[in-house]
């Protein structure tokens, strides 16, 4: 079984920085995609950033410029640079892997974090 487990949350106050982690263990041949998503309560879970085991990147629009995010292949770990952080980044957020199990075949199994809390003062 895959966990992803997530820390570096908090508290901080607005224009501040914090820097979010998401180590993968378990049994596994490969991770594709790794990603970040956010969520406020009464709201649907929305996409952060993304990036692929080759390295490219996407991010949502309310974010360009002031995350970042990257990963160690290694360490199976992807990270989340938040700098310049305003209150409207307030949620929880999640982290998500693309696990593929096996050599054979390319079908890929989503997993997700527990999610770890961000809140930003003003």
């Amino acid at each position: 079984q895959v966990q992803l487990v997530e820390s570096g949350g908090g508290l901080v106050q607005a224009g501040g920085s914090l820097r979010l982690s998401c180590a993968a263990s378990g049994s596994f041949f490969s991770i594709n995609a790794m990603g970040w998503y956010r969520q406020v309560p009464g709201k649907q879970r929305v996409l952060v950033a993304r990036i692929t085991s080759g390295g490219s990147t996407n991010y949502a629009d309310s974010v360009k410029g002031r995350f970042t995010i990257s990963r160690d292949n290694a360490k199976n770990i992807v990270y989340l640079q938040m700098d310049s952080l305003k209150p409207e980044d307030t949620a929880v957020y999640y982290c998500n892997a693309d696990i593929k199990y096996t050599v054979v075949g390319t079908t890929t199994t989503r997993i997700w974090g527990q999610g770890t809390q961000v809140t930003v003062s003003s």
